[in-house]
């Protein structure tokens, strides 16, 4: 699997230091992607229909996204990876991380909120945030910083964690109840 992933990984990397545009986008994608997915999810808060159904899916999508850091940090005890620039596979665009490669906490993040919008049945605005994860997913092998599988087992350890809030969290419970009334 080793070979596969370097060769995936630099495929996608190999054009990073070619076009200054692209690699601004990129970088882009890579250091805003999560924090405006978490404000455009946040922002929605007080939006005005199915006011409390739609806070659920807000509140099952944070929770997502916070179980699935967690489980990478559960991972990161056990799974040391380096960095592919620090293994020589990589070109890297960004300033050097101190941690472990896998899993990929951008991923984690972006995917979890996905599958959370999904999951919760909000077809559209889940295929809009999935589409934002792959593109915050790619930007981390171009820009460097992450192996293909990095991204990949962080998209599935967001994906699990939405499953897990799915059943889990259930709209209706008392607990829902009194987090939809807040504010």
């Amino acid at each position: 699997m080793y070979p596969v992933d370097v060769a995936v990984t630099q495929a996608i990397n190999q054009w990073a230091g070619h076009s200054p545009l692209v690699d601004s986008v990129m970088i882009g994608l890579s250091t805003y992607g999560v924090p405006l997915l978490v404000l455009a999810v946040a922002g929605q808060w007080w939006r005005g229909t199915e006011r409390l159904h739609h806070r659920h899916i807000l509140l099952a999508t944070g929770f997502s996204f916070l179980l699935g850091l967690a489980f990478n940090q559960l991972i990161l005890l056990f799974v040391h990876r380096l960095r592919p620039y620090d293994a020589g596979i990589s070109h890297l665009l960004v300033a050097r991380s101190a941690d472990p490669s896998f899993p990929s906490d951008h991923a984690t993040a972006s995917f979890a909120i996905a599958a959370a919008f999904l999951m919760q049945g909000a077809r559209r605005m889940g295929l809009a945030f999935l589409v934002a994860a792959v593109l915050v997913g790619l930007s981390r092998i171009y820009i460097g910083t992450h192996y293909a599988s990095d991204v990949l087992g962080g998209a599935a350890t967001g994906i699990l964690a939405a499953f897990v809030v799915r059943a889990v969290y259930l709209e209706g419970s008392f607990a829902d109840r009194c987090l939809t009334r807040i504010l």
